[in-house]
């Protein structure tokens, strides 16, 4: 059975670390989903919601590859699995990578995936270079771009990366170069099927591909699609299986996901959460410490799982909302 050619929604899948909301979309489809995680790296606060979305939750050593291929091994034996898939937003390990082939579950070889980093160019651009992510979905072969989302970041010295903007205010000659590299970039590795995020400088040459990567966007990126164009992308992902081809609306509005800049330190107080997630143009919202937590620097990507998403008419509404969501949060750290 190939992962990418499923002919029930019925079917049994293995996902690796996958997210709560992605567990719950395929078993709202009627998929059968076993979630594999390392329990180092799976946050306090979702593993709950992880494990009540599942058929099971199960923990393994991901550092100990031996130990991962046996895990995934013996879950497809246990339960008769269809299709084992990544769901995380890193890179698929070498081992559920080889596994996956191995036994038949993927349609995408080893090679596949180091051929889509070895394409990846040694040069680096400076941190000032804007950026944009292109999501997109394989299904059989057949690549569909089905958005742009561009980075905020905090300006000049660092330009650390705060949020993100759906739909990326691009002209449409840039979308049209842009969605030309990346297809490029993914026939040239043989990919075939699945979900890739790929991020993208804009240089004054023209659009360079700095990384491509199989899995979806971080930091609730599906959610701003969700918002912006009425586009699921974590249940398109499970409907491609089945030989589905995306079909994306144009965005009808923007949505924006803020992350609460906090300084580095150790959390003793917070307050103004409830107001913020009830706010009308709020559309999410994660505030996962607790009193005595440290608190990471924004350059750390721990400081992300604090964060507001807001939709609005126009990229300025948006950010405007933003400011107002950071300046409701009143937290004490030490």
């Amino acid at each position: 059975m190939s992962a990418a050619v499923l002919r029930s929604s019925q079917s049994k899948l293995l996902l690796v670390m996958p997210s709560h909301q992605l567990v719950r979309k395929g078993t709202e489809l009627g998929f059968r989903i076993w979630s594999l995680w390392d329990p180092s790296q799976l946050e306090a606060d979702l593993a709950p919601r992880v494990e009540e979305a599942s058929e099971e939750l199960l923990l393994t050593d991901f550092s100990d590859g031996t130990r991962l291929r046996e895990a995934i091994s013996r879950t497809v034996r246990r339960h008769g699995i269809d299709a084992v898939l990544h769901g995380g937003h890193g890179n698929p390990g070498a081992s559920v990578v080889r596994e996956s082939w191995q036994l038949g579950l993927s349609l995408n070889p080893p090679a596949v995936y180091r051929h889509l980093q070895s394409l990846e160019g040694d040069r680096r651009e400076p941190a000032s270079t804007p950026r944009v992510s292109v999501e997109t979905l394989t299904v059989n072969g057949s690549h569909h771009v089905l958005g742009m989302t561009a980075q905020r970041t905090t300006g000049a010295p660092h330009f650390h990366v705060t949020g993100y903007l759906h739909p990326a205010p691009l002209t449409d000659y840039e979308c049209r170069t842009i969605e030309a590299i990346v297809e490029e970039r993914l026939t040239a590795s043989g990919y075939r099927s699945g979900p890739a995020h790929t991020q993208v400088a804009l240089l004054p040459p023209g659009p360079r591909i700095m990384s491509c990567r199989a899995h979806l966007g971080a930091d609730r990126i599906p959610l701003l699609l969700e918002i912006a164009r009425g586009f699921d992308l974590e249940s398109a992902l499970f409907t491609g299986l089945m030989g589905w081809r995306p079909v994306v609306a144009e965005a009808y509005q923007y949505a924006e996901i803020g992350f609460f800049l906090l300084p580095e330190g150790r959390l003793e107080t917070a307050t103004g959460m409830e107001e913020i997630a009830v706010t009308p143009w709020v559309r999410g919202a994660r505030f996962s410490y607790t009193v005595g937590d440290l608190v990471a620097h924004i350059s750390d990507p721990r400081a992300r799982r604090a964060y507001v998403v807001v939709e609005g008419d126009t990229p300025e509404v948006t950010r405007e909302r933003i400011v107002r969501a950071r300046s409701d949060l009143v937290a004490s750290i030490r």
